[in-house]
């Protein structure tokens, strides 16, 4: 099968978007499947199947850039489309479906509304945005055959997929190295933005000053953050992907405040690497952090997100194990099983269905309930 992936998040930018496409990429083709890439351009190198896309950089949100144009003809011939993202190529992807009388598919990744209050000043002007924004995106959403997303978080007004994006069990596992094997180290890894409130990790590190806390990642709060540190916070760059399972392993609790997440992918590497989690009882998190793989707090409360940690260093779970649900396989062999239906001659309404999250109390979800009509 030709499968065209439409994205407006890819190298050299690094996001969970970035790596589930990279994960599902090769997975697809490890399966026989050709999977192309339609993506904006950038300080990357492609391959054969990776089509950039002409792009500017993005003025709102620094590192990520915004498409200019490309021609369908210039895209190769697909079986299904799947595009990735609202934005342009998104656009792109679902105008050649439909030019092409192609069956399409939607992935939601990120509610893009939370992101305004970063790129705008002023909170009326980002809350009439998001308004503003939501009924376009419904309809945008509409127009495809199946939605798909990691939980029900979603929060539109679509019927959709539970598709979790899934996890490499076989990448992310325990290492035998320790970088911090003579400390206790609390660790983050993300995107510093606004929405991922990593000001209340630094907080929650000022509270435990007998601990050490790393924050990896990179973004546009990472200067503000680093000034506002207490002397118990390092600041790391991103990681290379192959260092994440080492770091993973060797912190003794990983802890998010974010509120913004649709799955939390990093915090469920970190579970399959046997590390516990510390997470804010919003969504997702309400649904993917439990006992057995760490420990929820009231967000916002600074004091509460500290007992969370403490609980979380002094007790012992199988956190890879209560995340086996997640397995990338698992989420691989339900996505084959959307596109079969989609491209299959005579139109099945049914698809076997072992997602872990989704509300449903039998092994099936109705696919006819997400499609088009």
């Amino acid at each position: 099968m030709r499968i065209g992936f439409f994205t407006d998040s890819y190298f050299p930018e690094i996001d969970g978007v970035t790596y589930t496409i990279d994960l599902w990429r090769e997975e697809l083709r490890s399966r026989g499947h050709e999977v192309y890439v339609v993506y904006p351009d950038g300080d990357y190198e492609p391959d054969d199947r990776e089509i950039p896309v002409a792009s500017a950089p993005n003025p709102f949100y620094g590192g990520y850039r915004i498409p200019l144009f490309k021609r369908p003809s210039d895209l190769p011939e697909l079986d299904v489309v799947h595009c990735h993202g609202p934005a342009t190529i998104g656009l792109l992807g679902r105008y050649y479906a439909r030019k092409h009388d192609l069956p399409s598919v939607y992935t939601h990744h990120t509610p893009l509304e939370e992101y305004f209050h970063q790129s705008v000043r002023s909170e009326t002007v980002a809350d009439t945005l998001a308004r503003l924004y939501l009924p376009l995106e419904n309809g945008f959403l509409s127009t495809f055959d199946v939605v798909t997303a990691s939980t029900n978080r979603i929060d539109r007004e679509v019927d959709h997929v539970t598709l979790p994006v899934g996890i490499d069990m076989e990448f992310f596992e325990p290492s035998p190295v320790d970088w911090f094997a003579d400390r206790t180290v609390i660790g983050y890894s993300g995107r510093l933005s606004m929405e991922k409130n990593v000001a209340d990790v630094l907080a929650v590190a000022k509270e435990l000053p007998d601990y050490e806390f790393v924050v990896v990642g990179e973004g546009p709060y990472r200067e503000q953050l680093e000034a506002e540190a207490p002397d118990n916070v390092d600041f790391w760059d991103f990681l290379p992907r192959t260092a994440l399972p080492t770091f993973y392993s060797s912190i003794d609790a990983f802890a998010t405040a974010s509120t913004a997440d649709t799955l939390g992918l990093s915090t469920l590497e970190a579970n399959a690497c046997g590390t516990p989690v510390v997470a804010p009882d919003v969504p997702p998190f309400d649904r993917t952090i439990g006992p057995d793989n760490g420990e929820r707090f009231v967000s916002g409360d600074v004091r509460s997100m500290a007992t969370a940690v403490e609980t979380c260093l002094r007790t012992d779970r199988d956190t890879r194990g209560g995340v086996e649900r997640y397995a990338v396989d698992r989420t691989m062999s339900q996505l084959e099983g959307i596109y079969e239906e989609l491209t299959a001659p005579e139109e099945s309404v049914r698809l076997a269905f072992d997602g872990p999250i989704d509300d449903r109390t039998d092994d099936q979800v109705d696919l006819s309930a997400s499609r088009r009509t």
